[in-house]
């Protein structure tokens, strides 16, 4: 099946991949659940103030992590101790005092449920599609062990022949090798992957590294600032990959809708 990818070259696809968070799935009670969790264990805190923080967070804990590397198995305490000192330094951003290690761990157990998270209204339409159409779908995604199991428990699980996530590859996006476990394990070569998310130089540029296709989705448009600064950090943090200024984001083939995606295969 060939890919209409705006100006690239057309080029055979059997495989699609797919990340997860902001692609598959989303957490829309996010700060929510935290301000909830975190009153309970006697640390009040206000839902807009987690969401204003969360991601900034979860970006600079990044910059720590290892070019091919990954930030869940830098913890001497693995996935459980990074997500506690993910806590610990959301609160202390907010001049909150220390959590306790019972608020981590139930934080942990309520974003491995189902109801935590929405699965977007135009997922299945797409996934059900690409199968039809004789695709095979691989999810690589920067996650930790929680994530197959989170899968099946909304309904995704059975569209997919395999998961490849960071925390069991011992590497994240964009590292190359997490992309060629990915090609690996649905036997192609890389460039017969077609690989999709929503971030430009972890799902982007690090499959085109690799030698695969790549589109970005991006389901709400992002300020051309606020995409350069962010591609700027994270790059900086991980080291060298092939040339991609800031400025060429925009240029980027892009989905608004992961529905758009068995058209543009056609």
């Amino acid at each position: 099946m060939n890919a209409d990818l705006g100006a690239s070259p057309l080029r055979t696809v059997e495989v699609v991949g797919l990340d997860v968070t902001h692609t598959l799935i989303e957490t829309p009670r996010l700060g929510e659940i935290y301000a909830e969790v975190l009153e309970r264990h006697g640390t009040p805190v206000a839902p807009d103030e987690v969401l204003r923080l969360a991601p900034m967070v979860w970006q600079e804990l990044g910059c720590s992590v290892p070019v091919g590397g990954e930030r869940f198995g830098l913890h001497s305490e693995g996935e459980r101790g990074f997500w506690r000192h993910y806590l610990e330094r959301l609160c202390a951003l907010l001049d909150l005092a220390p959590p306790s290690r019972f608020a981590a761990a139930e934080l942990y157990d309520r974003f491995g449920r189902a109801d935590a998270w929405r699965v977007y209204p135009d997922v299945l339409p797409a996934l059900t599609a690409l199968r039809r159409a004789g695709l095979r779908l691989v999810v690589i995604s920067n996650w930790d062990s929680r994530l197959p199991g989170l899968l099946e428990r909304l309904g995704l699980l059975p569209f997919f022949d395999a998961v490849v996530h960071s925390s069991a590859i011992g590497c994240e996006k964009p590292g190359a090798a997490i992309f060629h476990e990915a090609a690996r394990r649905m036997d192609v070569l890389p460039g017969a992957v077609l690989h999709v998310g929503d971030h430009a130089l972890e799902d982007v540029e690090g499959a085109r590294a690799v030698g695969m296709q790549a589109l970005l989705l991006e389901r709400r448009p992002r300020r051309a600032a606020d995409a350069s600064a962010a591609l700027a950090m994270r790059a900086d943090a991980i080291g060298p990959l092939p040339a991609m200024r800031a400025d060429s984001i925009g240029a980027l083939p892009v989905l608004r809708r992961l529905d758009e995606l068995p058209e543009r295969l056609g």
